[in-house]
């Protein structure tokens, strides 16, 4: 009688794990679901990808090596808004390898900007590297083609050229930091916001993360921090990467910490991720033309 009994209470809790596990699996699937598609067959190399601050429902993507010196806006469905072009130092096409966006505060109070990274170096042989600052406009909303000035502002790594693909702004200790890309261990870098234009600036050493998996997999690709700097992402080619910053710490102690790793539908070559402007989800996109958009809700959201 005990045995049957345990029997008949065993059953229903291994139908109920199932159950449980089923519906688990379809909810995450479900947020794997693309938002959208990139719709203009201009963003064929999609490497970065950031949430405007004024401008809800924009975000702002570009191209990777071989394009001219321009980003789009696009809504989150992928439809192209408008293309800010803009003179890069480089020579012809004006930039070498942008390979993350960021959107952060800058100089003027209440003014947000948007930050390019032209960091790429597959080769380690830059001697610098280049981030190109712009005021964001509301027009951008809609302009169709525009032009903008950018500010460009020059970088050295400490410890010889570095290939990067990963970069973001923290909006508290007003840092730019940048994160290469390869290597077992990969390293972490910083640099003031607010920098003399034309000076090359040396970036700070913060330190290195060492992420499991085999090469180029776990190679990193980009990352992004919340607007009100309590969130940080870091993604891989197959692995996205979730920290919640803890008191006032520097995004590079919050790096230390272990990390939480968030669902992601492995794309073709996914190089992008932003989290929203209110932080409650994030989003990717990948190299390809009409590449798919994919929606996630953060932790806690």
């Amino acid at each position: 009688m005990v045995r049957s009994r345990a029997v008949k209470i065993i059953v229903p809790l291994v139908v109920l794990v199932f159950v449980a596990a089923f519906a688990k699996h379809r909810f995450i699937d479900s947020k794997m679901q693309p938002e959208g598609n990139l719709k203009d067959k201009a963003m064929d190399e999609t490497s970065g990808i950031a949430a405007s601050t004024i401008n809800p429902d924009i975000f702002y993507v570009h191209n990777d090596s071989g394009d001219t010196s321009r980003f789009f806006a696009i809504d989150a469905k992928g439809n192209l808004k408008s293309t800010i072009y803009f003179k890069g130092n480089e020579q012809p096409p004006g930039v070498t390898d942008c390979e993350d966006i960021a959107v952060g505060p800058g100089p003027k109070k209440k003014q947000s900007y948007v930050y390019l990274g032209d960091i790429g170096d597959n080769a380690a042989h830059r001697k610098a590297i280049t981030v190109y600052r712009f005021a964001e406009s509301a027009a951008w909303a809609s302009a169709g083609n525009t032009e903008a000035k950018p500010i460009a502002f020059t970088y050295q790594y400490p410890d010889g050229p570095k290939d990067a693909e990963a970069m973001a702004i923290d909006p508290l200790q007003k840092l730019l930091y940048i994160v290469t890309k390869r290597g077992d261990s990969v390293g972490v870098y910083t640099a003031p916001l607010n920098t003399g234009e034309g000076d090359t600036t040396k970036l700070t050493f913060r330190g290195k993360l060492f992420f499991s998996g085999l090469k180029p997999f776990k190679w990193i690709t980009a990352a992004d921090i919340s607007k009100d700097g309590s969130q940080v992402l870091v993604k891989s080619y197959e692995r996205v990467y979730y920290w919640r910053r803890q008191g006032n710490e520097a995004i590079w102690q919050t790096l230390q910490h272990p990390a939480r790793e968030l669902p992601y539908k492995q794309e073709r070559q996914g190089e992008a991720i932003g989290f929203s402007a209110d932080g409650k989800s994030y989003y990717t996109t990948s190299e390809g033309v009409f590449a798919p958009i994919y929606h996630y809700s953060s932790p806690d959201n």
